[in-house]
């Protein structure tokens, strides 16, 4: 299953988030949270800590794609809204901040529900380039919420 993914500015709203948030690729942390053995065609799953929010978006912090060729997706699975649990749907997208200095990239957005423990992680961005840099946004329903989730990458 592609997603297709375009230029930011093409997102409705999303140039507020390029400007909130923008980093040099060469300063993207790396944050893999790899365990041994992980799960889903060998992607390793992570709970990134929220950055910022912006333009009725919570991002967060900027993460890279590890250097593994079995994994060329990034999707999110166990979905919540800690402060509402049964809400357990959201919707994500993906934006990408191209290592060459162009304009960074988004998917569309995607949403992804989590129906207990054995739910499958839904899919934002397919063929994904080892190293790149990026941040998972995550759509707010009111102020305040908090919404928790794994990515794997």
């Amino acid at each position: 299953m592609n997603r297709r993914i375009r230029p930011l500015a093409a997102v409705t709203g999303l140039t507020a988030l390029l400007a909130a948030g923008s980093a040099a690729p060469g300063s993207a942390q790396a944050a893999s949270g790899a365990t041994p053995g992980s799960t889903t065609h060998g992607c390793a799953p992570l709970r990134p800590e929220s950055d910022f929010y912006a333009a009725g978006r919570v991002a967060t912090v900027l993460l890279t794609v590890p250097e593994n060729p079995t994994c060329t997706t990034i999707s999110v699975s166990h979905v919540v809204d800690v402060a509402a649990p049964a809400d357990r749907c959201q919707d994500f997208l993906v934006i990408f901040y191209p290592t060459d200095g162009s304009e960074p990239i988004a998917t569309e957005p995607v949403t992804a529900c989590s129906h207990g423990p054995r739910s499958r992680p839904v899919v934002l961005a397919t063929d994904v380039p080892d190293g790149a840099p990026y941040r998972v946004l995550y759509e707010i329903d009111y102020l305040g919420q908090d919404v928790r989730f794994t990515v794997r990458h």
